[in-house]
């Protein structure tokens, strides 16, 4: 009877517990109630140390990770091309659960070759975008309108050779058949020039719409957005600088958000809630100390330009920012009191961090600690996340073929913890385990849970791990880098003799081949960390 009554007892608690995970499975690993996802940062030539132009990406929350090259292609004229909505959860390319056809418009006679991520993000032609959603007020939300953020991206890159080729088509598409998502921020770049692409909907009354407007950052300058409207007043006289909505001032009077008398500022259009968070004001005010940033101000300046320029590593150091060591640093009150003996015998105590602290800690954790002691541990909210589906950094290069001239470094999974693989723009196919999507299963084919098994074991005890995690980082991206300019000389060497194919081929192999060796070591790290760990203790 004893027997049985337990039985049944581990049955209710394994059910119980199933169920909450399941319900929990996907929730944000911040915890409920943070708007706050993606992070993106744009750097302009004049202000990077080689003179490209960057934009990047956190992919941050639960999107699919599998990633693909989409052809160019050539279309009859005629042809009409199918507008999708929910494409951000599927498993495979093929794979159509739950994605709908919410309509079509004509499709062009030519497009160019992309790499299709959640957000599609680099074409052929060296044209970049990253993203951040910035939520916006929910009553400019029209859902009748026919584009989602990740729609206009694909036909951008498809359709587009610039940055402001690609707003204005964005923009032109959205106003005409109705802007249907959150509002958005593309950081969109070109070897010229990068700019901030905010959209928003323009209201449920009337024809679905958009209102929109983009800003250049300066070439030497430095830019953030982190899912807050960050756009502030509009010179509508200065066409360099500006692109808008053919109804951006009408619309917003309509609205009431603007007096038309004011200066109209684009974030209090679509925003109700300052245009800056604890993201956006460390990465400036550490690139410009020298400004005196304030936190307690109402706005923050749109871009900085940076006391030193940045390498696309300098960006690659932000994407892994958990601002340890700063007043922000999270684990700062994680102390523990050990004994030291000296030479002669005689014991001390001393605080110490401790070895448990982790920058990769859940919500839930953060709960568990603030609930024995209040205020032991105050929320921030870091630039990487564990609950990162992936990220890039895209370097746009005017000097170099557009094979190699574009590259993508991306890591699967939390960027604090994960190597970076580059991915040029010539790039003809993806290796096959990056085509699978790891988010709604474990897959041992799906290339992100290489990575992301060995991560989250690292978790059990951060301290240890990262005396080895952190410098196989670095061996990959010095690897990257030092390897660089020998892939960029060979890549400008068959452009010149014409043979542009076989410099595309030779890229696809040198991506596939770095991937490769990172997905290995990661699989070594995994194995290691299991046997520092696998036995409880």
């Amino acid at each position: 009877m004893k027997k049985t009554f337990t039985i049944i007892l581990t049955g209710i608690y394994f059910a119980l517990a199933f169920s909450a995970y399941s319900q929990d499975i996907y929730r944000d690993p911040d915890g409920p109630g943070y708007d706050e996802n993606c992070t993106t940062i744009m750097v302009g030539r004049l202000a990077s140390t080689d003179g490209s132009v960057m934009t990047s990406h956190t992919c941050d929350g639960n999107y699919r990770t599998w990633l693909d090259i989409i052809p160019a292609a050539k279309h009859e004229a005629g042809k009409m091309h199918p507008v999708y909505w929910g494409t951000l959860h599927t498993e495979e390319a093929w794979d159509m659960t739950n994605v709908t056809k919410k309509g079509e418009i004509p499709e062009a006679p030519e497009t160019y070759a992309y790499l299709s991520t959640a957000y599609p993000c680099m074409n052929e032609k060296q044209l970049a975008i990253g993203e951040t959603t910035i939520y916006g007020r929910q009553e400019l939300r029209n859902e009748n309108g026919l584009f989602l953020v990740e729609e206009l991206e694909k036909l951008a890159l498809q359709r587009c050779k610039t940055a402001r080729e690609a707003i204005a088509l964005m923009g032109k598409l959205a106003e005409e058949y109705g802007y249907a998502d959150l509002a958005e921020c593309l950081t969109v770049a070109d070897p010229k020039e990068v700019w901030q692409f905010e959209i928003a909907g323009s209201g449920k009354d009337g024809k679905p719409s958009a209102l929109w407007c983009a800003q250049r950052i300066p070439d030497d300058h430095v830019g953030i957005c982190a899912n807050i409207p960050r756009i502030s007043t509009v010179n509508f006289n200065n066409t360099d600088m500006f692109m808008y909505s053919s109804n951006l001032k009408s619309r917003s009077k309509e609205l009431g958000y603007w007096d038309g008398k004011e200066p109209l500022k684009f974030w209090k259009v679509i925003n109700d809630k300052k245009p800056f968070a604890i993201r956006e004001y460390f990465v400036l005010s550490t690139l410009a100390p020298s400004l005196n940033l304030s936190f307690e101000a109402e706005e923050l300046p749109f871009s900085v330009k940076p006391e030193k320029k940045l390498s696309p590593r300098d960006v690659m150091r932000f994407f892994r920012e958990t601002y340890e060591g700063t007043q922000w640093d999270m684990t700062k009150n994680l102390t523990v009191t050990v004994r030291r003996r000296d030479e002669n015998g005689n014991e001390t105590e001393q605080k110490i961090k401790s070895p448990a602290a982790s920058n990769w800690l859940n919500n839930d954790m953060r709960t568990l600690i603030n609930e024995l002691k209040p205020g032991t541990m105050d929320r921030q909210r870091t630039i990487a996340i564990t609950g990162c589906s992936y990220s890039h950094v895209i370097q746009c290069r005017s000097w170099l073929p557009d094979e190699v001239g574009g590259v993508a470094w991306f890591s699967f999974d939390n960027p604090g913890q994960s190597p970076r693989i580059p991915i040029f723009s010539g790039v003809l196919k993806m290796p096959s385990s990056f085509t699978i999507c790891g988010q709604q299963r474990y897959r041992n084919d799906a290339a992100i849970w290489s990575f992301r098994e060995g991560n989250r074991l690292a978790t059990v005890n951060w301290s240890r791990s990262r005396t080895l995690i952190e410098p196989a980082v670095m061996e990959f991206e010095e690897k990257g880098f030092n390897e660089l300019p020998m892939v960029e000389a060979k890549v400008k060497q068959l452009v010149s003799e014409g043979k542009k194919e076989e410099a595309k081929k030779y890229l696809t192999e040198y991506t596939s081949a770095f991937a490769g060796a990172a997905m290995a070591r990661w699989e070594g790290l995994k194995t290691t960390f299991w046997g520092m760990y696998g036995r409880g203790f």
